[in-house]
């Protein structure tokens, strides 16, 4: 049980991968015709269960389960280890675990990739809650991924801050009754809060996490 705590999307959020992930995805669907641009990527993919991007994207191509593996493991393949994470992101982790905050990640990627990244930015020791969306009954955008760390950590959903880069991640956030704050690392401010944040950030390093912080907290400057 906790009385604060704050919950992680992994790609794009903890750590900026999606540069990967395009390339994986151009190499898969270059064959049906698709040209993975960034624009592509964000407007088709970016955020997106794998099952439900293949449906659509590859709908001729067989089992989407099937597809999302290879892709994943593709994925997986190229993540060089170590990898950076977003800057600022492991100094947070560390200060929210000293002040007794809870720690979570939530994510729609696979447990292998999620494992994968946490160790490969040095951080899978900090999480015990560990939520993976294709686990659950539904995954982004439903915010019961949320709900669920939420749930394991025993903190009611007005005490917790989201951190989120995608659409429906965002969106996710925002239904799930926490302080949904978006990373800028592939969407504008003004295409977070359209989607749901409250407030957004550059990174884990930007001056405004601190009044972020204090929402919870209810400390004053």
């Amino acid at each position: 049980m906790t009385d604060r705590a704050l919950l992680f999307d992994l790609d794009g959020t903890m750590l900026d991968t999606d540069r990967l992930h395009r390339e994986v995805f151009a190499d898969m669907l270059a064959p049906a015709g698709h040209d993975v641009t960034e624009e592509f990527y964000l407007r088709h993919i970016h955020g997106r269960l794998n099952a439900d991007i293949f449906a659509d994207l590859l709908p001729g191509a067989g089992d989407p389960g099937r597809l999302s593996e290879e892709k994943e493991a593709a994925f997986r393949t190229r993540l060089p280890k170590p990898y950076p994470g977003m800057p600022g992101v492991d100094r947070l982790v560390a200060r929210a675990a000293s002040e007794g905050w809870g720690l979570a990640v939530v994510t729609n990627a696979p447990r292998l990739n999620a494992e994968a990244m946490l160790e490969a930015i040095g951080l899978r020791a900090a999480f015990d809650v560990l939520v993976i969306g294709e686990e659950c009954a539904r995954g982004k955008p439903d915010p019961l991924p949320y709900l669920t760390a939420m749930e394991r950590l025993g903190v009611d959903p007005a005490r917790a801050v989201a951190f989120e880069d995608s659409p429906s991640g965002m969106r996710a956030a925002a239904a799930s009754g926490a302080l949904p704050v978006g990373i800028r690392s592939s969407l504008s401010d003004a295409d977070l809060r359209s989607h749901g944040a409250a407030l957004t950030l550059q990174d884990f390093n930007d001056m405004a996490l601190e009044d972020i912080l204090r929402r919870i907290t209810g400390e004053t400057a």
